[in-house]
């Protein structure tokens, strides 16, 4: 029988979060999480609420192999947005692609299931489920960052990743053993985003 209290409980879960931090890609190196670990921690996304279970989110494995090919599009990308760059611009886009032992593409699909859905719950269904996917991750003693970009939209990755029309890349997942770390920055206070509904006027009474 667990004998975990609510209070126990709660205690472990506020220190895994406040010890959730971002580590920017550069500084993830090896080892990453072995099998079971990965296991565990794309287990967690299954957690996230999803109305209609529609399931409108997926998680891309970009392997080592499949590095390369990342790494071209990359640099594919920053030429569609400037075909002026010049070869270290480009070979700056393309090394991106090899930070960091495990790396991810979370995707939205926007049609699948119910239309009624809308984009911005699924949006942040999928929101969810990369939180739970961090937090496993720090749960295991692992670094990881959210990264996002342009490049995401570009006609380069949108092919690699084999999107259809109404799927959106929505961030790059990264993870692995944190070789540098930052000081924790400075978090906000529940005062600064948690309010009450501000009261209404009342009903006029016009004489």
């Amino acid at each position: 029988m667990d004998s975990t209290s609510p209070c126990d409980m709660a205690a472990a879960a506020a220190t895994l979060m406040q010890a959730r931090q971002t580590v920017l890609p550069k500084r993830l190196g090896a080892p990453g999480p072995d099998e079971a670990q990965l296991l565990a921690i794309v287990g967690a996304a299954a957690h996230a609420p999803d109305h209609g279970q529609l399931l409108p989110w997926r998680l891309v494995r970009v392997l080592p192999a499949q590095r390369p090919l990342l790494a071209d599009a990359f640099a594919a990308a920053l030429h569609e947005r400037d075909p002026q760059a010049g070869a270290e611009l480009l070979e700056q886009a393309r090394e991106k692609a090899y930070r960091a032992p495990e790396l991810w593409v979370l995707v939205v699909d926007g049609a699948k299931g119910d239309a009624d859905i809308g984009l911005h719950e699924r949006i942040l269904s999928a929101g969810c489920a990369v939180q739970n996917v961090l937090l496993m991750a720090t749960a295991l003693g692992f670094g990881s960052a959210l990264t996002s970009g342009k490049a995401l939209q570009s006609a380069a990755l949108r092919a690699l990743l084999g999107l259809g029309p109404q799927e959106h890349a929505l961030c790059c997942v990264s993870l692995g053993t944190v070789l540098a770390r930052k000081g924790a920055r400075v978090r906000p206070q529940p005062a600064d985003y948690w309010q009450d509904l501000a009261p209404q006027p009342g009903p006029r009474h016009d004489t």
